[in-house]
């Protein structure tokens, strides 16, 4: 991770990297649910423990997820607030949705 010009830590990975692989999306529908323990997702797929902590770790620097120590466990938990990105990025492609659906009804009703 490189340091911005405060000195804090930059992220490396953005929202759209961390919802780009299907486990990760299946780890944030499980942590919408609840928050867990790296031991309690590992539990719900067919990776290792490492293998999902590399992906937790990519989801916490995107921040998706937020983690907190609780006694020797990390706990992690959705972070909604980012999720407001994607839903900005995908109001911006409405228009064309709502273009497209437009032609396809006028040519629809047109040919019947």
């Amino acid at each position: 991770m490189s340091k911005s010009k405060l000195g804090k830590p930059k992220s490396t990975h953005d929202v759209f990297f961390g919802i780009a692989y299907p486990t990760r999306r299946s780890i944030l529908a499980l942590l919408a649910e609840t928050n867990l323990s790296i031991a309690s997702i590992t539990e719900h797929f067919k990776l290792s423990r490492n293998a999902i902590n590399k992906h937790l770790h990519i989801l916490t620097d995107a921040k998706l997820v937020t983690k907190k120590e609780i006694g020797r466990e990390t706990i992690y938990d959705l972070n909604v607030t980012s999720l407001l990105v994607l839903e900005d990025w995908l109001e911006f492609f409405d228009k064309y949705w709502d273009e497209r659906l437009g032609k396809l009804k006028r040519i629809t009703e047109l040919n019947l």
